[in-house]
């Protein structure tokens, strides 16, 4: 109920005419209630994914120390670190490629030392998937649905336009450039309606408009179907843009873990604004204790932790029409150098 309430506010802010030419360029777990608090206002934080005290060492190289976390159904949290910080390891784990030296893990509620997780329920996609090369991106998927005794084959081409393949038709994947694998990769993590998938670098290799279009499914399938996502990936500005929570690990520690709205609170926030009347904007928004520069083009540069709508509120209560405005936060990467002292 309060999310089809919240919906219709979102709605109709942006229909009223006093927002009349404006464009907001926003995160998108602001604009749209996620799925994980969706679950907190009803009192129904669901853990997904429980790690407990686990630890792995290869020789003399510790790769995990005694790291503990936890993911709420719903969620979709980003895994942050540099090369050799931990990341893969630990996803090996969960996904049942590896085993810990140390600890448990627990997923959908079922321990790993219990030997009861319904694997057909954890989509995964970790470094670089196996395929058969002199087949086709749908005959790949039948095969999958073969070994895991899927009887039909119904839901192939619908995995195959969910992550823009169906036009592959028998172009073998040999000849598949590296963005064109990791889609079918993908196809197989999405195999059997999963409600967990972990995804190890996913956009590596995708051109830009192909990014767009996994956040975009990202995005559906966790609003639409619940799904919880655990997202390993360098490419931070696009994790900023789904990113419910996030986990930082460093030299196989885990440094912490937070919402999106504590990183939120945690960077510095400003916001770019393009106004009719510049000069007036400023007066008004210096009366209100904010401080702003003059930019060229019309723009104002304000640093606030006033929301986009307290600011164009403000602005047109005085007669200014705001016609674009810009949420600048703190890149993520230098969060995470404040973090651990290194860059990414």
């Amino acid at each position: 109920m309060f999310y089809r309430y919240y919906l219709s506010f979102i709605d109709n802010f942006v229909k009223q005419s006093l927002v009349k030419n404006l464009t907001i360029k926003h995160n998108y777990s602001t604009l749209l209630l996620p799925v994980c608090l969706t679950h907190a206002i009803l009192g129904d934080m669901e853990t997904v994914i429980d790690v407990q005290h686990i630890s792995k060492r290869y020789k003399a190289c510790t790769a995990l120390s005694d790291v503990t976390l936890s993911i709420a159904k719903g969620e979709i949290c980003g895994f942050i670190g540099k090369n050799g910080a931990g990341k893969t390891t630990l996803l090996r784990i969960l996904t049942d490629l590896m085993r810990p030296d140390e600890g448990e893990y627990a997923l959908l509620g079922k321990t790993s030392t219990s030997k009861m997780i319904n694997r057909r329920k954890i989509g995964a996609l970790v470094e670089s998937p196996a395929f058969y090369a002199d087949l086709s991106a749908e005959e790949n998927l039948k095969q999958l649905f073969r070994i895991r005794k899927v009887k039909s084959f119904e839901s192939v081409q619908q995995l195959l336009r969910l992550v823009g393949l169906e036009d592959t038709r028998k172009k073998p994947v040999k000849e598949f450039s590296l963005g064109m694998k990791q889609k079918l990769g993908l196809a197989m993590a999405l195999e059997g309606d999963p409600e967990i998938i972990i995804l190890d670098e996913p956009m590596n290799g995708l051109d830009p408009q192909a990014i767009i279009s996994l956040r975009n499914l990202i995005l559906h399938l966790n609003r639409e179907k619940g799904v919880t996502f655990l997202i390993s990936s360098h490419i931070l500005g696009e994790l900023t843009k789904i990113a419910t929570s996030y986990i930082f690990i460093h030299e196989g520690k885990l440094v912490r873990q937070m919402t999106a709205s504590e990183l939120d609170a945690a960077c510095t926030r400003s916001l770019r604004i393009t106004v009719s009347d510049p000069a007036k904007a400023e007066n008004i928004l210096t009366e209100h204790a904010i401080h702003c520069t003059l930019l060229p083009n019309t723009q104002l540069h304000a640093a606030t932790e006033k929301s986009v709508t307290e600011l164009v509120l403000l602005l047109h209560k005085s007669g200014v029409v705001v016609k674009e405005c810009h949420e600048q936060l703190e890149h993520l990467e230098a969060y995470f150098i404040s973090l651990v002292g290194e860059k990414l």
